[in-house]
């Protein structure tokens, strides 16, 4: 007698994709970090690389917080608002712009 006629193989996680993505979910919860918080001088610095980023159209190094990650990109500032806290940073990979607010930001360094 064949016990095990129709019964499906186990996969493991396959068989549940809900248990897999649950799974991914407390994977990445681990990995985050809270957003570092930026002195007085940290800040001013930040605002003034990017200021001459934009005005010599040279490539920077963009690090900003995301989602509790820290994400570093290289690209080109096209646009800066301090006052309303937002500037457009266009991504060297891809050549999108990206529409992001200053506070985000970590660090930014000339390439």
């Amino acid at each position: 007698m064949n016990h095990d006629r129709g019964m499906k193989k186990w996969r493991a996680f396959a068989s549940m994709p809900e248990q897999y993505i649950g799974l991914q979910e407390v994977i990445n919860k681990q990995a985050e970090v809270p957003q570092p918080l930026l002195t007085e001088e940290q800040m001013e610095q930040i605002n003034f690389t990017l200021i001459e980023a934009l005005h010599t159209n040279k490539q920077v190094y963009l690090t900003y917080y995301k989602r509790g990650q820290c994400i570093t990109e290289t690209g080109f500032i096209q646009f800066v608002d301090s006052l309303g806290d937002l500037f457009i940073f266009i991504d060297d990979v891809f050549e999108l712009k990206n529409k992001m607010r200053l506070s985000e930001l970590i660090d930014v360094r000339l390439a």
